[in-house]
């Protein structure tokens, strides 16, 4: 499981890599990316000065199926959904329902916990700071594929036993990344609301954006995520549903996942529909020495001759691959997606084309 939801708000080979603008155009790179026989299909979209430049999408919905990917086909982008739940909970801030500022213990006042999280806020939640493990109790997340009660009270119940598991770090220190943080943030909205988070997502995110975002089971027909090469279907193809808030069984187009990122930087400007300036930027910044912000990675060396903001994230539920780098600054930025998770090289192509694309953005000084 500590692979299932992997994602890191920043990727290894991102620190690492020095690579120069690739030459042609989009398709021919997803051609030499998909030269890696382990990624049945891989789609990417640029977007330069705000806009949406282009798209492109090349190979198979499913292996050993001759069904083509399309730019319309949704994607599974795994923990790149918590830009989306920080912002969630971000609205929810600034319509006063919940505060940044509020303690743990005052808004689940209910729930026992270990004294060091007693002080926990929102944004310790959201960016990795709160000192809580990466999962809790793994056997218990399998077993609610069973469990027919509603998704809010198996969030409770997950929240009940993380908040009473020993501490991996200090409140506040390095960020260590935690899926339950994003749990105990959603379990908070929907105390604080009366609504469950997925129809929070979808009045306070989704609609008001525009967006299209699939949160079924994937049926055969549609592109599939991938293990050991073997397509997937059903339940077992994704997380528990339950662990929507980290980043389970959100499906979308990359016109959609774009509508949110071009919003996210457009928010920076004054020009966003979700929030504030002020609440934009606070989501983007990064908190206390880390490189963490609300939902982002926050990178600023990179490249070396011509060092640009970057707000990064990689997202994967085991099956599938996505990846995303943005400079609000010039608002430009890459979406990548491949419909391969773990034992395949997508993570690998992908980082090579985000990062190719993104050092042909840059404005050498």
């Amino acid at each position: 499981m500590r692979h299932s939801i992997y994602c890191a708000y920043s990727v290894a080979a991102m620190a690492l890599i020095t690579c120069s603008a690739y030459a042609g155009d989009l398709d021919a790179q997803l051609a030499t990316a998909l030269k890696d026989r382990s990624i049945p299909a891989m789609a990417v979209l640029v977007i330069r000065d705000g806009k949406v430049e282009d798209q492109a999408v090349r190979g198979l919905r499913a292996a050993g199926s001759s069904a083509h990917a399309q730019l319309s086909d949704h994607w599974h982008i795994g923990s790149d959904a918590k830009a989306m739940t920080a912002t969630l909970i971000a609205r929810l801030v600034e319509a006063g329902k919940l505060s940044w500022e509020a303690p743990l213990k005052d808004m689940l006042p209910d729930t026992a916990m270990r004294t060091e999280y007693q002080s926990v806020t929102l944004a310790d939640l959201l960016s990795h700071r709160a000192g809580l493990p990466p999962n809790s109790d793994e056997k218990r997340i399998e077993a609610t594929r069973k469990d027919r009660r509603a998704l809010p009270v198996l969030r409770m119940e997950y929240v009940q036993r993380a908040l009473n598991e020993a501490p991996v770090g200090p409140v506040r220190a390095d960020s260590q990344y935690s899926n339950s943080g994003y749990i105990i943030a959603a379990a908070i909205a929907e105390r604080a609301t009366g609504q469950s988070f997925e129809d929070l997502m979808q009045e306070q995110v989704f609609a008001p954006l525009g967006m299209q975002v699939d949160t079924s089971p994937s049926r055969h027909g549609q592109l599939l995520g991938h293990k050991a090469g073997k397509p997937l279907t059903g339940l077992a193809a994704d997380i528990p549903p339950f662990f929507a808030p980290a980043g389970a069984t959100m499906k979308m187009s990359l016109a959609d996942w774009s509508r949110f990122v071009l919003d996210q930087m457009a928010g920076e400007r004054g020009a966003g529909k979700l929030l504030s300036q002020q609440g934009y930027r606070f989501l983007h910044a990064p908190q206390g020495e880390s490189g963490a912000a609300l939902g982002w990675g926050v990178k600023s060396n990179w490249p070396a001759n011509a060092p640009m903001r970057l707000l990064m994230h990689a997202g994967s539920n085991g099956y599938w691959n996505a990846l995303v780098a943005l400079a609000p600054d010039t608002q430009s930025g890459v979406l990548v997606v491949a419909n391969a998770g773990e034992g395949s090289g997508a993570e690998q192509q992908q980082t090579r084309l985000v990062m190719s694309l993104m050092s042909g953005m840059a404005k050498p000084q």
